[in-house]
Protein backbone atom coordinates (compact mmCIF):
# COMPACT_ATOMS: atom_id res chain seq x y z
CA UNK A 1 0.00 0.00 0.00
CA UNK A 2 1.31 3.48 -0.86
CA UNK A 3 2.45 5.34 2.23
CA UNK A 4 2.83 9.12 1.60
CA UNK A 5 4.88 9.63 4.76
CA UNK A 6 7.34 6.87 3.79
CA UNK A 7 7.56 8.26 0.25
CA UNK A 8 8.36 11.74 1.53
CA UNK A 9 11.01 10.32 3.87
CA UNK A 10 12.71 8.43 1.03
CA UNK A 11 12.84 11.58 -1.07
CA UNK A 12 14.78 13.27 1.72
CA UNK A 13 17.48 10.57 1.79
CA UNK A 14 20.37 11.77 -0.41
CA UNK A 15 21.68 9.29 -2.96
CA UNK A 16 25.38 8.53 -2.80
CA UNK A 17 27.27 9.78 -5.83
CA UNK A 18 29.61 7.35 -7.61
CA UNK A 19 32.62 9.25 -6.24
CA UNK A 20 31.34 8.88 -2.70
CA UNK A 21 30.83 5.14 -3.19
CA UNK A 22 34.36 4.85 -4.57
CA UNK A 23 35.76 6.70 -1.57
CA UNK A 24 33.95 4.35 0.84
CA UNK A 25 35.29 1.36 -1.07
CA UNK A 26 38.86 2.71 -1.05
CA UNK A 27 38.54 3.48 2.67
CA UNK A 28 37.52 -0.08 3.48
CA UNK A 29 40.29 -1.45 1.28
CA UNK A 30 42.95 0.68 2.98
CA UNK A 31 41.82 -0.48 6.42
CA UNK A 32 41.83 -4.12 5.31
CA UNK A 33 45.27 -3.93 3.69
CA UNK A 34 46.79 -2.06 6.64
CA UNK A 35 45.41 -4.58 9.12
CA UNK A 36 46.61 -7.50 7.02
CA UNK A 37 50.13 -6.13 6.65
CA UNK A 38 50.38 -5.41 10.36
CA UNK A 39 49.76 -9.08 11.18
CA UNK A 40 51.65 -10.75 8.33
CA UNK A 41 55.01 -8.95 8.27
CA UNK A 42 57.53 -7.74 10.80
CA UNK A 43 57.98 -4.00 10.52
CA UNK A 44 61.54 -2.72 10.16
CA UNK A 45 62.99 0.74 9.54
CA UNK A 46 64.98 0.03 6.38
CA UNK A 47 64.83 3.27 4.39
CA UNK A 48 64.78 6.88 5.56
CA UNK A 49 64.31 9.80 3.19
CA UNK A 50 65.85 13.08 4.34
CA UNK A 51 64.51 16.24 2.75
CA UNK A 52 66.54 19.46 2.88
CA UNK A 53 63.89 22.16 2.74
CA UNK A 54 63.69 24.66 -0.13
CA UNK A 55 66.61 25.04 -2.57
CA UNK A 56 67.43 26.80 -5.83
CA UNK A 57 64.96 29.55 -6.68
CA UNK A 58 62.97 28.64 -3.57
CA UNK A 59 65.40 30.13 -1.08
CA UNK A 60 64.54 33.65 -0.04
CA UNK A 61 64.48 33.06 3.73
CA UNK A 62 67.74 34.28 5.19
CA UNK A 63 69.37 35.54 8.36
CA UNK A 64 72.11 38.13 8.63
CA UNK A 65 74.61 36.13 6.58
CA UNK A 66 73.16 32.71 5.67
CA UNK A 67 70.10 31.22 3.99
CA UNK A 68 67.64 28.62 5.20
CA UNK A 69 68.17 26.44 2.13
CA UNK A 70 71.93 26.18 2.80
CA UNK A 71 71.58 25.48 6.52
CA UNK A 72 68.87 22.88 5.86
CA UNK A 73 71.07 21.14 3.27
CA UNK A 74 74.09 21.10 5.57
CA UNK A 75 71.96 19.59 8.36
CA UNK A 76 70.38 17.02 6.06
CA UNK A 77 73.74 15.79 4.79
CA UNK A 78 75.16 15.64 8.32
CA UNK A 79 72.13 13.70 9.54
CA UNK A 80 72.33 11.26 6.64
CA UNK A 81 76.00 10.60 7.35
CA UNK A 82 75.26 10.07 11.06
CA UNK A 83 72.46 7.59 10.27
CA UNK A 84 74.68 5.63 7.90
CA UNK A 85 77.43 5.48 10.52
CA UNK A 86 75.17 4.49 13.41
CA UNK A 87 72.43 2.42 11.75
CA UNK A 88 74.21 0.14 9.30
CA UNK A 89 71.00 -1.61 8.25
CA UNK A 90 69.27 1.62 7.17
CA UNK A 91 69.44 3.08 3.67
CA UNK A 92 69.45 6.89 3.42
CA UNK A 93 67.95 8.71 0.44
CA UNK A 94 68.15 12.48 -0.03
CA UNK A 95 65.63 14.58 -1.93
CA UNK A 96 68.51 16.90 -2.84
CA UNK A 97 72.25 17.01 -2.21
CA UNK A 98 72.95 20.39 -3.77
CA UNK A 99 71.34 23.81 -4.20
CA UNK A 100 68.60 22.89 -6.66
CA UNK A 101 64.86 23.49 -6.79
CA UNK A 102 62.80 20.34 -6.13
CA UNK A 103 58.99 20.71 -6.31
CA UNK A 104 57.21 19.75 -3.10
CA UNK A 105 55.21 16.96 -4.72
CA UNK A 106 58.41 15.39 -6.11
CA UNK A 107 59.98 15.28 -2.66
CA UNK A 108 57.30 13.06 -1.18
CA UNK A 109 57.08 11.09 -4.44
CA UNK A 110 60.75 10.15 -3.97
CA UNK A 111 59.86 8.73 -0.56
CA UNK A 112 56.74 6.93 -1.78
CA UNK A 113 58.55 5.37 -4.76
CA UNK A 114 61.37 4.20 -2.49
CA UNK A 115 58.79 2.69 -0.11
CA UNK A 116 60.52 4.62 2.64
CA UNK A 117 59.78 3.90 6.28
CA UNK A 118 60.39 7.48 7.46
CA UNK A 119 60.36 10.92 5.83
CA UNK A 120 62.11 13.78 7.63
CA UNK A 121 62.01 17.29 6.20
CA UNK A 122 64.47 19.80 7.68
CA UNK A 123 63.76 23.53 7.76
CA UNK A 124 64.72 26.72 9.58
CA UNK A 125 62.10 29.02 11.04
CA UNK A 126 61.59 32.72 10.39
CA UNK A 127 59.30 35.54 11.42
CA UNK A 128 57.57 37.91 9.05
CA UNK A 129 58.72 41.55 9.49
CA UNK A 130 56.33 43.68 11.52
CA UNK A 131 55.24 47.04 10.22
CA UNK A 132 55.67 50.03 12.46
CA UNK A 133 55.72 53.79 12.14
CA UNK A 134 58.66 55.89 13.29
CA UNK A 135 59.14 59.65 13.50
CA UNK A 136 62.13 60.78 11.46
CA UNK A 137 61.82 64.50 12.10
CA UNK A 138 59.50 67.48 12.20
CA UNK A 139 58.40 70.20 9.85
CA UNK A 140 56.29 73.31 10.10
CA UNK A 141 52.97 73.35 8.31
CA UNK A 142 51.01 76.58 8.51
CA UNK A 143 52.99 77.57 11.57
CA UNK A 144 52.43 74.25 13.33
CA UNK A 145 55.04 71.64 14.16
CA UNK A 146 54.12 68.38 12.38
CA UNK A 147 55.90 65.04 12.75
CA UNK A 148 57.41 63.41 9.66
CA UNK A 149 56.50 59.73 9.80
CA UNK A 150 57.97 56.75 7.98
CA UNK A 151 56.77 53.16 7.76
CA UNK A 152 59.49 50.61 8.53
CA UNK A 153 59.56 46.80 8.65
CA UNK A 154 61.45 45.10 11.45
CA UNK A 155 61.93 41.45 12.30
CA UNK A 156 61.52 40.08 15.79
CA UNK A 157 65.04 38.87 16.55
CA UNK A 158 64.34 37.49 20.03
CA UNK A 159 62.01 34.58 19.21
CA UNK A 160 63.83 31.26 19.39
CA UNK A 161 63.26 27.53 19.67
CA UNK A 162 62.35 24.40 17.78
CA UNK A 163 59.07 22.92 16.64
CA UNK A 164 58.10 19.83 14.68
CA UNK A 165 55.08 19.37 12.44
CA UNK A 166 53.10 16.38 11.26
CA UNK A 167 50.52 16.46 8.51
CA UNK A 168 47.10 17.71 9.50
CA UNK A 169 43.95 18.82 7.75
CA UNK A 170 43.28 22.54 7.88
CA UNK A 171 41.41 25.04 5.76
CA UNK A 172 43.63 27.02 3.45
CA UNK A 173 42.39 30.36 4.75
CA UNK A 174 43.18 29.29 8.32
CA UNK A 175 46.87 28.63 7.75
CA UNK A 176 49.23 30.77 9.80
CA UNK A 177 52.07 32.74 8.25
CA UNK A 178 54.72 30.08 8.95
CA UNK A 179 52.73 27.39 7.13
CA UNK A 180 51.91 29.69 4.22
CA UNK A 181 55.65 30.30 3.89
CA UNK A 182 56.44 26.57 3.79
CA UNK A 183 53.70 25.94 1.22
CA UNK A 184 54.56 29.01 -0.87
CA UNK A 185 57.00 27.20 -3.15
CA UNK A 186 54.05 25.41 -4.75
CA UNK A 187 53.51 28.53 -6.82
CA UNK A 188 57.09 28.43 -8.14
CA UNK A 189 56.32 25.14 -9.85
CA UNK A 190 55.11 24.74 -13.40
CA UNK A 191 51.64 23.18 -13.66
CA UNK A 192 51.27 23.44 -9.89
CA UNK A 193 47.48 23.14 -10.12
CA UNK A 194 47.79 19.75 -11.77
CA UNK A 195 50.50 18.64 -9.36
CA UNK A 196 48.40 19.45 -6.29
CA UNK A 197 44.99 18.50 -7.55
CA UNK A 198 43.74 16.58 -4.56
CA UNK A 199 45.63 18.64 -1.98
CA UNK A 200 42.91 21.29 -1.60
CA UNK A 201 41.36 20.55 1.82
CA UNK A 202 38.33 22.68 0.94
CA UNK A 203 37.15 19.99 -1.49
CA UNK A 204 35.00 17.55 0.57
CA UNK A 205 36.05 14.43 -1.33
CA UNK A 206 39.73 15.36 -1.25
CA UNK A 207 39.34 16.14 2.44
CA UNK A 208 38.20 12.56 3.09
CA UNK A 209 40.99 11.00 1.04
CA UNK A 210 43.70 13.11 2.68
CA UNK A 211 42.22 12.38 6.11
CA UNK A 212 42.51 8.65 5.46
CA UNK A 213 46.13 8.95 4.40
CA UNK A 214 47.02 11.07 7.41
CA UNK A 215 45.19 8.92 9.94
CA UNK A 216 47.01 5.81 8.70
CA UNK A 217 50.37 7.17 9.88
CA UNK A 218 49.25 9.89 12.30
CA UNK A 219 50.13 8.05 15.51
CA UNK A 220 53.60 7.06 14.30
CA UNK A 221 54.31 10.56 12.97
CA UNK A 222 53.28 12.15 16.25
CA UNK A 223 55.42 9.68 18.17
CA UNK A 224 58.53 10.48 16.12
CA UNK A 225 57.84 14.23 16.30
CA UNK A 226 57.57 14.10 20.10
CA UNK A 227 60.82 12.13 20.36
CA UNK A 228 62.55 14.78 18.25
CA UNK A 229 61.24 17.60 20.45
CA UNK A 230 62.20 15.70 23.60
CA UNK A 231 65.79 15.45 22.35
CA UNK A 232 65.88 19.15 21.52
CA UNK A 233 64.70 19.93 25.05
CA UNK A 234 67.35 17.62 26.55
CA UNK A 235 69.95 19.66 24.67
CA UNK A 236 68.60 22.87 26.23
CA UNK A 237 66.62 24.16 23.27
CA UNK A 238 63.37 26.10 23.67
CA UNK A 239 60.42 23.78 23.02
CA UNK A 240 57.72 25.22 20.73
CA UNK A 241 55.99 21.85 20.61
CA UNK A 242 54.55 19.38 18.12
CA UNK A 243 51.80 20.62 15.83
CA UNK A 244 49.52 19.20 13.15
CA UNK A 245 49.44 21.49 10.12
CA UNK A 246 48.35 21.39 6.49
CA UNK A 247 51.77 21.10 4.85
CA UNK A 248 51.98 20.27 1.16
CA UNK A 249 55.29 18.41 1.44
CA UNK A 250 53.74 15.94 3.93
CA UNK A 251 50.24 15.74 2.45
CA UNK A 252 50.66 12.54 0.44
CA UNK A 253 53.21 10.73 2.56
CA UNK A 254 52.78 6.97 2.52
CA UNK A 255 54.81 6.60 5.71
CA UNK A 256 55.35 8.37 9.06
CA UNK A 257 56.54 11.86 8.11
CA UNK A 258 57.63 14.97 9.98
CA UNK A 259 58.88 18.47 9.22
CA UNK A 260 61.22 19.88 11.86
CA UNK A 261 62.14 23.54 12.28
CA UNK A 262 65.63 23.47 13.83
CA UNK A 263 65.83 27.15 14.82
CA UNK A 264 65.09 30.74 13.80
CA UNK A 265 67.05 32.43 11.02
CA UNK A 266 65.63 35.72 12.31
CA UNK A 267 67.42 35.25 15.64
CA UNK A 268 71.16 36.09 15.29
CA UNK A 269 72.17 33.74 18.12
CA UNK A 270 70.28 30.82 16.63
CA UNK A 271 71.61 31.59 13.15
CA UNK A 272 75.15 31.39 14.57
CA UNK A 273 74.27 28.18 16.42
CA UNK A 274 72.82 26.48 13.32
CA UNK A 275 75.87 27.41 11.25
CA UNK A 276 78.46 26.39 13.83
CA UNK A 277 80.13 22.97 13.94
CA UNK A 278 78.97 22.43 17.54
CA UNK A 279 75.41 23.47 16.73
CA UNK A 280 75.28 21.21 13.70
CA UNK A 281 76.55 18.27 15.73
CA UNK A 282 74.04 18.88 18.50
CA UNK A 283 71.10 19.16 16.09
CA UNK A 284 72.23 16.05 14.22
CA UNK A 285 72.69 14.11 17.48
CA UNK A 286 69.18 15.08 18.60
CA UNK A 287 67.59 13.88 15.37
CA UNK A 288 69.66 10.69 15.28
CA UNK A 289 68.84 9.82 18.90
CA UNK A 290 65.11 10.33 18.23
CA UNK A 291 65.29 8.07 15.17
CA UNK A 292 67.19 5.39 17.11
CA UNK A 293 64.65 5.42 19.95
CA UNK A 294 61.75 5.34 17.48
CA UNK A 295 63.33 2.47 15.51
CA UNK A 296 63.95 0.43 18.63
CA UNK A 297 60.41 0.95 19.94
CA UNK A 298 58.83 0.02 16.61
CA UNK A 299 60.98 -3.00 15.88
CA UNK A 300 61.00 -4.20 19.47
Amino acid sequence: MFNPKRSKLMKNIPLLRPNAILIIFISALIVMISSYQAFTQEYKIKTIVIDAGHGGKDGTTRGEYSTEKDVALKTALNLGAAIEASLKDVKVIYTRTEDVFIPLYERITIANNAKADLFISIHCNDLEPRRSTVITGYKKVKGKRVAIKKTVYRKNTSTRGTETFVSGIGRVNEQDEAIKRENASIFLEENYKENYEGFDPNNPENFIILSLMKNTFRTQSLKLAKLVQDEYVSAGRVNRGVQEKSLAVLARAGMPAILTEIGFMSNPEEENYMNSADGQKEITDCLLKAIEIYKKSIEG
